[in-house]
């Protein structure tokens, strides 16, 4: 719709809501008259009633959530209570003729009581909420959703850099390893051919893996073997092995010894077959 479209639109509801409230405010004012309202407050009662319902209205199409609950509510209240001074006035021909009796609205007293207080509390009413609305309206902050939504975005990237910048990476724990075992007491093989001294302890360079205190059920009874005794049991297992059957795996499997030691053998074991030969020769 074009904007004279809406013009109106709004021209036209105007109008009929003016009209509407001028069929209003004639009951209003007679019923004001009856309650013992004078000339000038019986004027102004209609517009006690229906401003209120007016200005509650507009409070709705402003305010958003529980304010906005309590807009509809005043305006559902006093829409009910216009309707029924209104339908009380249809109802009892001596009020418009103004010869009803002070105070009286209908003859059955418990329905006058009734409908007098309703009467007589709507202007108490119309200044406590028609305030209330007024204040809540006046402190209300709108929001746009282009704005909110872009805020809150903004927040959110924000945040995600802030987290990507500020969080450090995580350090995986590391495990304190136990403390290692005694080393185990280096067998030395006696000089032969082309074997230095010390050879066996330097052979192994590799730092051993921690794999905590080995407890004394699962430790092996077997004697630590000296270096002599390493290479008598060498000679007596190899000794009708062929020089390319002597490798450190070979020697290992026989004389169940650590890898480096028969690597020691081999080198002590191939060095004392290939001097003897030479030494028979000479």
């Amino acid at each position: 719709m074009n904007r004279t479209g809406k013009t109106l639109l709004v021209l036209a509801l105007v109008a009929v809501v003016a009209m509407a409230f001028r069929v209003s405010w004639n009951a209003l004012r007679d019923v004001a008259t009856a309650t013992g309202a004078d000339s000038t407050a019986a004027l102004l009662y209609p517009f006690v009633v229906d401003g209120l319902m007016a200005l509650a209205l507009v409070a709705t199409l402003v305010l958003t959530g529980d304010a906005r609950r309590f807009a509809l509510r005043v305006l559902a209240a006093y829409t009910l209570a216009s309707l029924v001074l209104n339908y009380v006035h249809g109802l009892v021909p001596e009020l418009h003729s103004k010869s009803v009796d002070w105070g009286r609205l209908a003859d059955w007293d418990p329905a006058n009581w009734a409908l007098v207080l309703l009467a007589t509390s709507l202007p108490v009413g119309s200044i406590y909420f028609g305030s209330d609305l007024v204040a809540k309206v006046l402190h209300h902050q709108p929001t746009e959703p282009a704005i909110a939504e872009e805020t809150t975005e903004t927040t959110v990237n924000r945040s995600t850099s802030d987290l990507r910048e500020s969080t450090p990476a995580p350090v995986a724990p590391v495990d304190v390893p136990p403390a290692l075992p005694a080393p185990e007491p280096v067998e030395e093989l006696p000089s032969a051919g082309l074997v230095p001294v010390g050879a066996l302890a330097a052979e192994s360079t590799r730092p051993r893996r921690a794999t905590g205190r080995v407890p004394d059920v699962a430790r092996s009874s077997r004697p630590v073997r000296t270096a002599d005794q390493l290479l008598t049991e060498a000679r007596s297992a190899t000794a009708d092995w062929p020089v390319e059957e002597l490798t450190g795996e070979a020697i290992r499997k026989a004389v169940h010894t650590s890898a480096a030691k028969a690597r020691v053998l081999r080198e002590t074991l191939r060095a004392e077959r290939t001097t003897v030969p030479d030494e028979a020769v000479a």
